[in-house]
């Protein structure tokens, strides 16, 4: 029961933060510019996290160096996955999926900048 408590405390978290940005930033700019403003405010806030953090496949016992990247994972439980595109199509949720499998993280968000409202950018993935 707590664990479900932190997550949906860091989760509200993150959400705050992702919303913050975009406020003051609006819609428009590339994605990079929304990871290292979401960065800061995560850090503004006191949560942890990791940005472009490695992230290997591993296949038949091996890891792979394939050049994946977490776009930020905070405190170890929770990818963030960004985007700055006209529209989420099946392939990011697919990416942010795989991500979650690959980095055994039971959490995600994918968010997408490019959006009057952060509201209509914003989807939340869970494992079990």
């Amino acid at each position: 029961m707590e664990e479900k408590i932190l997550y949906k405390e860091l989760s509200d978290r993150i959400i705050g933060c992702a919303v913050e940005v975009h406020r003051v930033l609006g819609p428009g700019l590339l994605e990079s510019a929304y990871n290292q403003c979401l960065c800061r405010e995560l850090d503004l806030n006191g949560i942890k996290f990791e940005r472009e953090k490695p992230l290997p496949v591993v296949y038949k016992d091996t890891n792979l160096d394939c050049g994946y990247r977490l776009d930020i994972l905070v405190e170890g439980k929770v990818i963030v996955e960004l985007k700055s595109v006209e529209a989420i199509k099946g392939i990011h949720e697919a990416q942010i999926i795989s991500y979650m499998k690959l980095a055994d993280v039971k959490k995600g968000f994918l968010i997408n900048f490019n959006v009057e409202m952060l509201k209509n950018g914003l989807k939340s993935f869970a494992i079990k």
